[in-house]
C-alpha cells in the first residue's frame, strides 16, 4: 500500500500544480473573482492532501494497519469530492455543487483522524 499511496500522492500533487497554474493563468480573465477564489481553495486543499498521501505512504511502511490504509483512501476520495466540486462550481457557476463539498471535507477530516489513530495504536 505504501507504494500505491506514494504514487497516488505524487500524481495528485502534480495535478494540483497544473490546476493551480490553470487557475492563475487560464481562468483569471474568464471567471469572476469570487469563483476564482473558490477554484483556488480547491487547489489548496487538493495540494495539502496530496502531500498527506505521501505521509500516509510513509506511515503505511512503518505502521501498516487498516486505519492507516483507510486514511489514504479517505484523503483520495476527499480530494475528489471536496476539490472536485469546487472546481466544477468555479467552472460552471452551478452553486448547488457547494452542498456536496462538505462531504469531501468530512472525508478529509476522517482521514486525519484515522491516520492519527492508526499510528497511535501501532505501538500497542
Amino acid at each position: 500500500m505504501d507504494r500505491i499511496f506514494f504514487a497516488l500522492g505524487s500524481g495528485l500533487a502534480g495535478l494540483a500544480v497544473v490546476l493551480g497554474a490553470f487557475g492563475a493563468h487560464g481562468l483569471r480573465r474568464r471567471v469572476p473573482p469570487d469563483l476564482l477564489a473558490v477554484f483556488e481553495t480547491g487547489v489548496r486543499y487538493h495540494f495539502y492532501h496530496a502531500l498527506a498521501l505521501l505521509a500516509v505512504a510513509w506511515a503505511a511502511s512503518r505502521w501498516p494497519s487498516a486505519a492507516v490504509t483507510a486514511s489514504g483512501w479517505l484523503f483520495a476520495c476527499g480530494i475528489a469530492v471536496f476539490s472536485g466540486t469546487l472546481y466544477a462550481l468555479a467552472l460552471s457557476g452551478a452553486r448547488w455543487l457547494g452542498a456536496i463539498t462538505p462531504l469531501g471535507g468530512l472525508a478529509l477530516v476522517a482521514g486525519w483522524v484515522l491516520l492519527a489513530w492508526g499510528v497511535a495504536r501501532a505501538g500497542s
